[in-house]
């Protein structure tokens, strides 16, 4: 998991976050020059940063592991980072053309339709279901472009030295091979059971272990577009008179293969075209001219993507094979040749109407959300609750009478009636009792929640644990003599003994795992011996726990395999790429870090700890 949170961490680029600058003057969390940054707007922020990382989980992510793994401050640098770069651009005078933005916006699959192409309708249901309106979805893709376009200009240019490439393509790709056996419960030994007073004296000095945790009764509605689509069904009639709408967009047009030559006066024009109706080929006029075929073929090509339309309506005009008369276009007067004709393509209804069902079914769906949201609101606002709001709207609202940080009941198990992929424990565990708390945003909808009761974290008696308590001081026994004998074990290897003997002497089998590389675990070899391997020289014998100290792994190092690099392979050249996105990323937060120097920044750490929990 540690891995994973480091590649999420890392992959957390400096532009694309939610628009966090939505006013000023509020409880200020913290602020970069002249832009203040709330605690609402943090924590909203960071609450939708831990909904991802628990879709890509595939469970929630509690603010301990948060707090853990440090996504807390990566969020809060990297929110800080994007207001250094917006405040930069202003310095600067920077701005972005509203053609280019656009242009990004109709490039995003995210708003193309069943035919491929840009879709108004996708476009306005997806943002609006976001949250955005039109207009401040364009500024935050505009600022968005801009530190795009400083982080390019600051990165440019930067390639990992030879050196660095060799040094850690041989870490990646050194490799070893163990003998090793494993040691467990039975080579512990008996373990007696502990007496009254001993078992008394380790759940003194472990109490911690046992305290029992904080709970909060909680309750929410989800309201997804998946959930609303399950239940939304589409009629052959209205399917139809959609794609009967749409039937343009959804068809393939005809295309043709289009090659122009452009003179600057139709008198030549005229004249090359004679020379053609000659015999002259088309492609030897156009080298007369110094035009090599890029300039000249335009390519199989629909009539929309020609740039000049005159040049267009000539082109789908003429029969294949042919050349028009000399056409003035925008840029000069054009001879336009015609080539391959692929006729348009219309579908049937028969064969689209699936995908039309899906479409209008997902559409409603959207707008079904986008509806719901603003009865929630309206309820929520007029002081109903969120079970209340969702009762009187239809909607089905879950309570967990009790649930702790880590999305566990009382009994140990996870809460199973939280959809997954959803974090509302840790917003959850972040507010309290009689708060109006903002939506989550959650695949493509909204989830309201609500803190209904706090149990607050006690001790717990010894009484109440006591088979918890021994079973753990069994754990730790048998881990402290498997320590002692792995440590004698490793002595009389390193003496001269052999692991084949002591393996007998022991009634376990030495097992063997060869040529592994750091980053790839054999199977049923446990993962902590691999990297004690790896710190071990050759020939030379070592030890390590495994499955939480339960067993021990005493093993030897039989061959150490450093391989050669081959520059020209693909996996050093993936490398080097990785390394290049690297000292880029490396660069550019460099030059934040001085942006931020400059300009100043300030935290309100109460602020801070209260939103990410590190106060609770």
């Amino acid at each position: 998991m540690a891995v994973v949170m480091g590649v999420l961490i890392i992959s957390f680029g400096i532009w694309g976050i939610a628009d966090i600058f939505r006013g000023f003057g509020q409880s200020s969390l913290a602020k970069i020059g002249r832009t203040e940054i709330s605690a609402d707007q943090f924590r909203q922020i960071y609450n939708d940063r831990l909904q991802q990382i628990g879709r890509q989980f595939g469970r929630p992510l509690t603010p301990d592991q948060a707090r853990a793994f440090g996504v807390d401050r990566q969020v809060l640098q990297q929110t800080l980072a994007e207001a250094a770069m917006d405040e930069e651009a202003r310095r600067m005078g920077l701005n972005q053309s509203d053609a280019e933005v656009l242009r990004q916006i109709y490039n995003d699959p995210n708003f193309k339709g069943l035919n491929g192409q840009f879709d108004p309708q996708r476009f306005q249901a997806v943002i609006r279901n976001a949250g955005y309106t039109e207009g401040r979805y364009i500024q935050e893709q505009r600022r968005v472009g801009l530190r795009r376009q400083i982080a390019g200009t600051i990165s440019s240019g930067i390639e990992p030295s030879k050196p660095l490439i060799e040094a850690l393509t041989r870490f990646q790709n050194e490799q070893r091979s163990i003998d090793y056996i494993t040691l467990g419960a039975a080579q512990a030994g008996t373990i007696d059971p502990p007496s009254p007073e001993t078992l008394a004296a380790y759940f003194e000095d472990h109490k911690v272990q046992f305290r029992a945790p904080e709970y909060r009764k909680i309750s929410f509605v989800a309201v997804t577009p998946e959930e609303i689509g399950k239940w939304t069904t589409v009629s052959d009639e209205d399917a139809k008179k959609i794609f009967e709408q749409r039937k343009d967009r959804l068809s393939s047009p005809e295309k043709r293969e289009v090659s122009q030559i452009v003179f600057p006066n139709a008198g030549e024009a005229q004249a090359a075209r004679a020379r053609i109706t000659s015999g002259t080929p088309f492609d030897d006029i156009a080298k007369e001219r110094n035009l090599n075929l890029a300039d000249v073929n335009l390519g199989l090509v629909a009539k929309s993507a020609i740039l000049d339309p005159a040049v267009g309506d000539a082109a789908f005009e003429l029969p294949s094979g042919e050349v028009s008369q000399p056409v003035q276009g925008r840029f000069g007067v054009a001879l336009v040749k015609v080539g391959k004709v692929e006729p348009g393509v219309t579908p049937s209804y028969e064969s689209l109407a699936q995908q039309v069902k899906t479409e209008i079914a997902t559409e409603r769906a959207r707008n079904k959300v986008a509806e719901l949201r603003d009865k929630m609101e309206d309820e929520r606002g007029g002081g109903a609750s969120v079970v209340e709001s969702a009762q009187k709207l239809g909607l089905t609202p879950v309570t967990i009478d009790a649930v702790d940080r880590s999305g566990r009941l009382p009994n140990g198990q996870p809460a199973a009636n939280i959809p997954r992929g959803l974090d509302v424990v840790s917003p959850a565990f972040s507010s309290d009792v009689g708060v109006d708390n903002d939506p989550i945003q959650f695949n493509g909808g909204w989830v309201w929640y609500e803190v209904a009761g706090i149990t607050p974290s006690r001790e717990r008696p010894l009484e109440e644990v006591r088979d918890q308590v021994e079973a753990k001081w069994r754990e730790d026994q048998i881990s402290a003599k498997l320590r002692t004998k792995a440590t004698e074990l490793v002595q009389k290897l390193d003496g001269g003994g052999k692991l084949a003997d002591e393996a007998a002497a022991l009634g376990v089998k030495v097992e063997t795992a060869a040529n592994f590389r750091r980053d790839a675990t054999p199977p049923g070899v446990p993962a902590a011996a691999i990297t004690a391997a790896f710190r071990t020289p050759k020939d030379s014998d070592g030890q390590t726990p495994a499955a939480g100290g339960s067993q021990w792994v005493v093993f030897r190092v039989t061959d150490v395999t450093l391989p050669q690099v081959d520059f020209a392979s693909n996996e050093v050249k993936q490398l080097q790429e990785a390394l290049r996105r690297s000292l880029s990323d490396e660069q550019v937060a460099q030059y934040v870090t001085k942006i931020e120097s400059d300009i100043g920044v300030t935290v309100n750490q109460a602020a801070f700890a209260q939103v990410t929990g590190a106060n609770n």
